[in-house]
């Protein structure tokens, strides 16, 4: 069996391919991909080949992990699978293809994947289903799958791509006390949704208690330690090419905690489909481009320069 798939051959070079595609084995499932997302982050660390060493990386690789589709076939008769035919599902990537690295490997027509990884979705929600990875990375970096109490959530947030933007409704929709969210680039400044968006040089507030850095920005502790009050915490909730460093002196002063967001776990991913479907958390506004798989290589470009782009995704449908 094969499918159409983006294939990343070298930084900055990549073509859609027809890959063969692994055998399927007892509780596997095959899914009709409609759309998938474009990482800004970690995908683009693999575009210009800036990521530092991570497991699984080599060229040429099927980038993606934020994929939505249709249940199309079902293998075998897993007692604890509840999937049907037809039913749309939210996929975090896949390694069903041969011949590749597949990091994250959810950039195709049609994936095979074990059926509990995936999550099945209002088919009402689209292409917007995509974004639930950048949410549960959202989630995950205050709450880590529901397992930190208490919470710190934030009262300052770094950056209003979707990611902020997304942590930023998350914590309104918590019935927390709205954030204050900088970004230096003036058309990211509008569309924030019950909390205010500013310059940072707008912003004279010394005491936030918890700073939590969507941006990627490596130099961004220096900036923020001094925003902190005594026994803060910043998190860094980013993907970082190069490696942090800080000044000691305003960090020992205010006693600063310092903390790295990973990765979303399953419980992450569960807990905000939940507040999707139930309309606490809205999804709408976040994707703003769209393009097909035969013009891959400017959806990707656009993705990664246009400051106008806040989510990309690309239309398998046709």
């Amino acid at each position: 069996m094969k499918a159409s798939a983006i294939v990343f051959q070298n930084p900055c070079v990549l073509s859609v391919q027809e890959l063969e595609m692994h055998g399927a084995t007892e509780g596997d499932i095959e899914v009709e991909v409609n759309f998938s997302g474009i990482s800004t982050g970690t995908e683009r660390l693999l575009w210009d080949g800036s990521m530092p060493a991570f497991p699984g990386m080599g060229y040429p690789l099927v980038p993606g992990y934020e994929t939505v589709g249709q249940v199309s076939r079902i293998h075998g008769q897993s007692a604890d699978c509840t999937l049907k035919i037809g039913d749309t599902v939210f996929v975090p990537g896949s390694k069903c293809f041969e011949g590749v690295h597949n990091l994250f490997g959810g950039a195709g027509s049609r994936l095979l994947v074990p059926h509990g990884r995936v999550v099945r979705v209002n088919p009402d929600l689209g292409a917007n289903a995509a974004l639930l990875a950048l949410a549960a990375t959202a989630y995950h970096s205050v709450a880590l799958g529901g397992t930190r109490e208490p919470c710190a959530p934030p009262e300052l947030i770094i950056g209003h791509g979707v990611m902020g933007r997304l942590l930023a409704r998350l914590t309104v929709a918590a019935g927390l006390p709205a954030p204050t969210v900088w970004d230096t680039t003036a058309a990211r400044r509008e569309g924030g949704e019950g909390y205010r968006v500013i310059h940072p040089d707008d912003d004279g507030r010394k005491d936030y208690a918890a700073i939590y850095d969507v941006s990627g920005d490596a130099g961004i502790l220096d900036r923020v330690i001094p925003r902190l009050k005594p026994g803060g915490e910043v998190v860094l909730a980013g993907f970082y090419k190069q490696n942090i460093s800080f000044a000691y002196a305003p960090a020992f002063m205010r006693e600063a905690q310092i903390r790295v967001a990973a990765e979303w776990k399953r419980a992450d991913l569960l807990a905000v489909t939940e507040l999707v479907h139930t309309g606490r958390l809205s999804l709408d506004g976040l994707i703003t481009h769209s393009q097909t798989p035969g013009r891959a290589h400017e959806a990707y470009e656009t993705a990664f320069a246009d400051p106008e782009c806040l989510k990309m995704v690309l239309d398998w449908r046709h």
